[in-house]
């Protein structure tokens, strides 16, 4: 569970993005999508893979 705590004289709009932030680096929003609607056998290789070439990429492996 994603949760901020918000100063005293802390404004609501910097607290919004803050718990933006935190909630798109915890990939709930990802996991939501994914979870709302049947996932196609077709589909989840296709993201699977999208994932797979995204770990490559960012470590620098072929």
């Amino acid at each position: 569970m994603t949760q901020i705590l918000v100063g005293d004289r802390e404004q609501i709009e910097s607290a919004l993005r803050r718990f933006k932030q935190k909630v798109s680096k915890a990939g709930i929003f990802s996991d939501m999508r994914r979870v709302r609607h049947f996932e196609t056998p077709a589909e989840k290789r296709k993201r699977k893979e999208k994932a797979r070439r995204r770990s490559r990429r960012r470590f620098g492996r072929r």
